[in-house]
């Protein structure tokens, strides 16, 4: 018996980055812990990675590649060789290449919980060369990015850890307790400082019971509540005219969008007290220094862009940069790093057509030309994740349509799959990741054994790039060779590698690993200046009236309830579902369930015109009228008729970059009779 502890860091879609210390015994994981190579993981995990054991080790672990043997989802499988199975893909593959073209093939994938050597590299390189169909991924972050880039160009944000020197941080749309645990004990550090605490959420979130200030707004009202705040800004002499005029472009537009909304007007919209929204301008122009940790939440409804570039201009609007612990943190994955994985993939994009990731069912049911005959998903459970589950379901299962997965375990979509191809966890391969929350990068070898045959991304596209003839002279194959790629097409590449080779970790290049906006950086737009209506964003907005034009509710008569469905903390999305085997109840406030004759614990419908979710109820003191919960990532046997929150939700996508409006669904609920 060998027991080891070894150095891992975690890669799972967490803005933390874990550095892990990983007991193996024989080379299997008994224990895992946090380590202490980064100050923000300060010796603890989440307990979704401590207990990670249970999905490496789990009954629906898969270990050996299965060919379907009956109809699809019958769950009827038999094991095959990796050779028989990647004769079957491949020969399908070449096949629909040749009998309708390479757009025909759509890779389905998000790689949100991998790195850059399961995410990206040969698997890109792949069917780019194949010149299959492109995937815009609008999950998460689609329509956040595109405004934090249009305004502040690529750049970091504030450090987690500078949180301890903020006097006010706002949480907008973010809930750490479930997303990013290790902010949690950063704010607690500075409330027992004396810092003020804003948390704006439909729900009561453990982090808004302890607020100084909640704003329970409405889903999808955060746009004139932002601009509200930003109008009284301007209006009261609060905008720190001289930073704006030195540092601001389009300063007078977005006054003039902004005063479209006044405060009295954003409190009717989004149901709050008018009160609150005086009591929030007070406290943030007071305080310095002032942060906003603008979460992935707001984005997620038809208003998305503009809310976000909203609250995103708050900072700019009232002259919180500048200062340590002051302005805001969107992503920090980008910038500084000057490093990224497009060396590994090794070939340009496809000229080929774009489908959006968020309208899976509708690509599937549509006539394309061509129509899709294959899709190849990794890194992914659309059957989960996808909005408009019964379609995507429906369109997996056709007959007509190919459907290869490679997965760790068991899950919804797999189970819609002609072949599976069985997949390492991150434990068991190596993975190159840079934090988007914690501004770390680990380069991190496989410290367990994978189980059975199963295989990592790179050995399953490696292969497939040589069975399709698609290996081009001089092409890094190799984990070394992609890894060298990366860092040599980075100016800081050299200094990188020589602290990840040195300590284990590697910090942001420059002086300092916490960087300070106008002070170690300046603003990555081309002008150096900060755009608070950029042209590019109203353009890509004009179809809804512009960059800061609101939407109204979606809710109709037949339909009132607004469907939220956020993270929780045993998953990450769908990451981990199949060890959650307790029911999920949909949540609703004590007045809805009272005017509905719901009790705790009663058997409800929730539907609207495209589907219906049985589950039980539950009757929440932390849910504002007219909002209703069923959380993200659930599985089919979470609920008693085998659908989720995403059979509840449609295939629109909001204002900018594409992104779903998982938050835009309207239900009714009524006891199930």
């Amino acid at each position: 018996m060998t027991v080891q502890t070894l150095r891992s860091a975690c890669p799972l879609d967490c803005p933390d980055l874990c550095s892990l210390e990983v007991t193996v015994e024989d080379g299997r994981v008994r224990e895992v812990n946090g380590g202490t190579l980064t100050p923000i993981t300060d010796g603890f995990i989440c307990g979704k990675v401590r207990k990670i054991a249970d999905h490496l080790y789990g009954e629906t672990r898969l270990t050996t590649p299965l060919v379907r043997d009956g109809a699809k989802g019958s769950g009827r499988y038999r094991a095959a060789s990796w050779d028989e199975a990647l004769d079957l893909v491949t020969a399908r593959l070449k096949a629909i290449v040749a009998r309708s073209g390479a757009e025909a093939i759509l890779p389905y994938h998000y790689g949100g919980s991998n790195g850059w050597l399961s995410e990206g590299a040969l698997a890109t390189r792949f069917f780019r060369r194949l010149g299959a169909s492109n995937l815009d991924r609008t999950f998460c972050a689609a329509a956040t990015t595109a405004a934090a880039r249009g305004i502040y160009g690529v750049v970091p944000g504030v450090a987690l850890e500078d949180y301890v020197h903020s006097k006010l941080i706002v949480l907008w749309g973010v809930n750490p307790n479930a997303t990013s645990i290790h902010l949690v004990p950063i704010i607690d550090r500075a409330r027992e400082a004396g810092a003020k605490l804003i948390v704006v959420d439909p729900r009561r979130t453990p982090l808004a019971r302890r607020a100084d200030l909640h704003l329970a707004v409405r889903p999808g009202t955060d746009l004139p509540v932002a601009l509200a705040l930003i109008h009284a800004l301007f209006e009261r002499g609060l905008a720190d005219e001289a930073f704006l005029a030195a540092h601001a472009a389009e300063v007078d537009e977005l006054r003039r969008r902004a005063a479209r909304w006044s405060l009295d007007a954003a409190a009717r919209e989004a149901g709050v007290a008018v009160a609150d929204l005086e009591r929030f301008v007070a406290l943030y122009a007071a305080a310095s220094p002032a942060v906003i940790r603008c979460g992935w939440g707001l984005e997620r409804n038809r208003n998305g862009g503009s809310a976000a570039a909203a609250v995103l201009a708050l900072p700019v609007v009232a002259g919180k940069h500048g200062v340590r612990g002051g302005g805001h943190t969107m992503s920090n994955g980008d910038a500084p790093w000057t490093v990224s994985s497009e060396a590994a993939i090794g070939a340009p994009p496809a000229p080929t057509r774009t489908i959006n990731m968020s309208q899976l069912g509708r690509a599937l049911a549509g006539a394309r030309d061509p129509r899709i005959e294959a899709v190849f998903v990794y890194n992914c459970n659309p059957a989960a994740t996808a909005p408009n589950q019964v379609a995507v379901r429906d369109g997996l299962a056709r007959d007509d349509v190919f459907v290869v997965v490679h997965e760790q375990v068991m899950t919804d979509t797999a189970r819609l799959a002609d072949v599976i191809l069985p997949a390492t966890a991150f434990l068991e391969h190596r993975e190159l990741r840079r934090g988007y929350g914690a501004m770390r990068m680990y380069d991190s070898r496989p410290v367990a054994r994978a189980p059975g045959q199963a295989r990592s991304n790179l050995e399953l596209f490696g292969e497939l790039l040589r069975r399709m003839d698609l290996v081009r002279p001089g092409d890094a194959m190799t984990e070394d060779e992609l890894v060298a790629s990366i860092f040599a097409a980075s100016p800081h590449g050299a200094e990188l590698r020589a602290q990840l080779d040195a300590d284990g970790v590697a910090r942001v290049p420059g002086p300092t690993d916490r960087p300070v906006l106008f002070v170690d950086v300046q603003p990555g737009t081309p002008d150096r200046k900060l755009h608070l209506v950029p042209e590019a964003l109203d353009r890509a907005a004009a179809a809804t009236g512009g960059l800061y034009a609101y939407q109204p509710d979606p809710a109709t008569d037949a339909f009132p309830l607004a469907l939220i469905s956020p993270a929780i903390s045993t998953q990450i999305s769908s990451y981990f579902g199949q060890l959650r085997r307790a029911e999920v109840p949909v949540e609703l406030s004590l007045e809805d369930a009272a005017a509905r004759g719901i009790a705790d614990g009663d058997e409800v419908r929730v539907w609207n015109e495209l589907g219906e979710v049985r589950c039980a109820a539950k009757v929440s003191r932390d849910l504002r009228r007219g909002v209703a919960v069923l959380p993200k990532g659930m599985w089919s046997h979470h609920t008693r008729n085998g659908n989720t929150a995403n059979a509840l939700i449609g295939e629109d996508v909001a204002d900018l970059g594409g992104q779903a409006t998982y938050n835009d669904a309207r239900v009714q609920i009524a006891r199930a009779t």
